[in-house]
């Protein structure tokens, strides 16, 4: 080999080696700053989250969405309610409200948005093999626009309740819904983010949403939105829109809510909300300045109530809630969907900061009668067809007022109850003159009266004796 080659070879090795070592530092050099400017936006914009908090975030891409899609479509069916205005139905003077529902069992509990039921007079459920039935309200709730209805089936094909907890913005959903009545329609899109608050119960009821931009519409409400493996993690129930249709942004009651309700219908005849007694605000940057915070994250407790669970627990006006329950709340719409998950009795470690230091408190939740008690609505059949709810007065109403009884929860429109202008609060003491202790004594009592029945009773806040008569 002459001298020439060698040292041509000899200078392209080192030239490979130079760019190499270049490539190498230079590289690294960039992956280092890139993951330097990732930490800092990760700072800025997540404040109190760690960067090896994204090492369980697993990404999937899915091919198709074929096997949730049709999974899906078997167990959300289409809901009309009819509501009459007038008696006579020749006239049409009935109204009409189209909407979605999702099969919970196989022996057909069914959950849908309250708005889509609500004052209708006849509720009619058709699956997606365009079977047509009948159907019955067990509950609802007004605080979380849900409700449970029944139809009488069996071996029906349902979804199972997913966990919302866990879900990532900018996953892949798909809303399963009937909208303008187009049956059993599939759409896809993204989780946008989560707690979304958008004040469509003009701060009456519970807003945490899971917004997305799957493509819901009028019809689609109380219809499925479901993950990548089936599951629904959410009820879909608005949209934000200026025009009436759909814009791109959508809004889902998330699975963990709705397993709650759901549960306590079915078991108690209504939500066992649980409180702890405080009035909440949401952090914002110059609030955040006055309290010392590090970061503009966290609930505000702007009042106390007195004896309520907060302040047994000692937890004070001025400190800021950032942790209920094991889950943080940076917002007060993280803060309420935590505490909608759990009822009166249960024992939660909640994280204040106060005056710059980390405190943690252990609260045992109420209820609205600041009481730890689980108090069930009855809505057994000889109730319902007379045309009210009762429930058993708690122990806290037993002490306060100085009597045993029922209390009416609800009257039902046109009932024989209603027509005798009782009204709901009323505390039944007793029945043809004889005392009742409880629903099921007032129960037993009407079962074993045919003619005429006689309740006398009263009103917490009014003196006086009311009294009620019926024939059975």
């Amino acid at each position: 080999m002459t001298s020439t080659v060698k040292s041509f070879f000899i200078s392209v090795i080192t030239f490979a080696i130079m760019i190499g070592i270049y490539h190498l530092a230079f590289y690294s050099r960039q992956v280092v700053e890139l993951e330097d400017d990732f930490a800092k936006l990760v700072a800025r914009t997540e404040g109190m989250q760690d960067l090896n908090d994204y090492e369980d975030i697993s990404v999937t891409i899915p091919s198709d969405f074929i096997l949730p899609a049709s999974k899906a479509r078997h167990g959300v069916v289409a809901i009309q309610a009819i509501k009459i205005k007038g008696k006579d139905w020749k006239t049409e003077k009935y109204s009409k409200t189209n909407g979605s529902g999702v099969v919970l069992s196989s022996n057909g509990y069914i959950v849908t948005n309250f708005h889509v039921i609500e004052d209708a007079d006849n509720i009619e459920v058709r699956l997606e093999n365009n079977r047509e039935y009948k159907c019955k309200v067990i509950g609802f709730d007004r605080s979380t626009d849900l409700a449970l209805l029944k139809i009488e089936a069996e071996n029906l094909r349902y979804l199972e309740l997913g966990n919302s907890d866990s879900l990532n913005v900018g996953e892949w959903v798909l809303a399963v819904g009937n909208p303008f009545k187009l049956n059993s329609s599939v759409t896809a899109g993204i989780v946008s983010a989560k707690g979304r608050d958008i004040n469509i119960f003009d701060r009456q009821g519970i807003e945490s949403f899971i917004q997305t931009d799957a493509a819901i519409n009028p019809g689609n409400s109380g219809g499925a939105l479901i993950n990548t493996q089936g599951k629904v993690i959410g009820i879909n129930t608005a949209i934000l829109t200026y025009s009436g249709k759909y814009e791109g942004f959508s809004f889902a009651i998330p699975s963990t809510i709705v397993r709650k309700v759901v549960n306590d219908i079915r078991e108690y005849g209504f939500v066992q909300r649980a409180w702890m007694g405080i009035g909440i605000e949401d952090i914002d940057d110059l609030s955040s300045k006055k309290l010392n915070l590090k970061y503009v994250s966290g609930v505000a407790v702007a009042v106390v109530e007195k004896d309520g669970a907060a302040q047994q627990a000692d937890i004070r006006t001025g400190d800021v809630i950032i942790s209920i329950g094991g889950k943080p709340a940076k917002t007060k719409a993280d803060f309420l969907e935590v505490i909608s998950q759990y009822s009166p009795g249960h024992e939660l470690d909640v994280i204040i900061m106060r005056q710059g230091e980390r405190i943690v408190k252990n609260v045992i939740l109420r209820n609205q009668l600041n009481t730890t008690d689980l108090i069930g609505v009855r809505k057994d059949e000889i109730l319902t067809n007379l045309g009210f709810e009762l429930r058993d007065l708690s122990s806290n109403e037993k002490d306060r007022l100085n009597t045993k009884g029922a209390m009416v929860v609800s009257i039902m429109k046109n009932s024989k109850i209603d027509k005798t202008n009782m009204d709901p609060g009323y505390i039944i003491t007793d029945i043809n003159g004889n005392d009742i202790r409880n629903v099921s004594k007032l129960i037993d009592m009407i079962k074993a009266n045919d003619g005429l029945i006689k309740l006398n009773g009263f009103y917490e806040n009014y003196p006086n004796e009311y009294h009620y008569e019926f024939y059975k």
